[in-house]
């Protein structure tokens, strides 16, 4: 495994959805002197959106350096309109794999930018699984969606500063936008801020093709008491499953957090496939039932802990470009862990192997079928997913 590159001395602040994320984001683009980096999947041009987007705006006209970077296909529902309003206050934007999905060469069809990273002034920073989508408002008239970001300020600041500069230089280059990389590198701050340790972790196709995953499992492998997950989209390969059945057998405590609500039916009913395996391994299971979950985060021991944007599937660990931050810290680790207990015990449903809903046959036959599915979409795209059985 690619060794990890700890700082100290960080300040870390938990963001509990987009009711706590989205204030402070905005109040810190408008305090912003020098630059912001924006990496997003998601940017809709609701009332987030707009709001972000006039915040933008205003730090580019009073001379700010703005780099707003998009997927293609996460953000594609932007109009050009609106995308256009942001380059004509000065907004630099670009989109990482603009084109339409199915005429790429399909090793590269699914190589999405699915991280939500921000750092402005390469002083302070954000990094999680929150979109630029307001997350209270929607159709079903539920919650916000269960998410997490962490606020970051100290000499972790460095590594996320380099990795965000790279990839907005690398998007550059290939749009041939050359005069949108800044020659002037702000030096991020080396000084302590408080008493966390924390390490930034990535996932690319080139170096750091597995950090994530490794991380995970190195994780899980020291495990003593207690692991507590929570994914959005859950469909762990071979050694993930492995990891996580064996913890259970030596006696730690497993639980999964996974969703209840269903907004993509084909992953949905893939990872239900998995359930009965697990359970009889011994791991719990719980359906967070009171919104869509999103979380992307995990709690081991009550002293490890990870938030990022990375599922647990072969979409996030094999093509996604994906960021994450592991804490070794007990303080946040427990406030993390008690956000989690209160939705496992509170807004979530238990699932057990006598639950008629999730073990009867027609659910068995459309989970099994989900779960091929899936299996062969990633052969389509040209990856061996030899280590994807439960």
């Amino acid at each position: 495994m690619r060794n990890l590159h700890f700082a100290d001395s960080n300040q870390l602040t938990l963001l509990h959805n987009g009711q706590e994320y989205f204030p402070e984001l905005e109040t810190t683009i408008e305090t912003a002197e020098f630059e912001i980096y924006i990496e997003t999947y998601i940017f809709e041009y609701d009332a987030i959106g707009i709001k972000i987007s006039a915040a933008l705006k205003r730090a580019a006209q009073r001379g700010v350096s703005v780099h707003l970077l998009l997927d293609g296909f996460g953000s594609q529902n932007l109009s050009r309109e609106d995308m256009q309003s942001m380059l004509d206050a000065g907004v630099q934007v670009l989109i990482f794999r603009p084109e339409f999905i199915f005429s790429m060469p399909r090793r590269y069809r699914l190589r999405r930018m699915h991280r939500k990273l921000v750092i402005i002034d390469a002083q302070i920073a954000f990094i999680g699984g929150i979109n630029i989508i307001d997350d209270q408002h929607n159709p079903e008239n539920l919650t916000p969606r269960f998410d997490y970001a962490v606020l970051v300020r100290g000499p972790l600041l460095a590594q996320i500063h380099t990795a965000a500069r790279h990839l907005w230089m690398l998007v550059a280059w290939v749009h041939l936008k050359k005069r949108w990389i800044n020659p002037i590198v702000i030096k991020p701050t080396d000084k302590p801020c408080g008493h966390q340790k924390a390490a930034f972790v990535i996932r690319d196709n080139l170096r750091h093709r597995h950090d994530i995953e490794q991380a995970y499992l190195a994780a899980i492998n020291r495990a003593h008491t207690e692991i507590i997950i929570a994914n959005a989209y859950f469909l762990p390969g071979r050694k993930f499953s492995n990891a996580l059945k064996n913890a259970a057998q030596r006696g730690v405590n497993v639980e999964l957090l996974l969703q209840g609500k269903i907004e993509y039916r084909l992953q949905y009913h893939a990872t239900q496939a998995l359930y009965e395996n697990l359970l009889k391994s011994g791991i719990k299971i719980y359906e967070y039932d009171r919104s869509y979950l999103h979380a992307k985060v995990a709690v081991i021991d009550q002293h490890w802990a990870t938030v990022g944007s990375s599922n647990i599937d072969p979409f996030s660990l094999l093509l996604a470009r994906e960021a994450n931050i592991i804490i070794e810290d007990h303080h946040f680790a427990n406030e993390l862990r008690t956000s989690l207990k209160t939705a496992i015990t509170e807004e979530s449903i238990p699932v057990t192997q006598t639950s008629k809903n999730f073990f009867s046959w027609r659910n068995y036959v459309v989970n099994w079928l989900s779960f091929h599915i899936v299996r062969m979409m990633q052969g389509v795209l040209g990856y061996d997913w030899h280590d994807s059985k439960p």
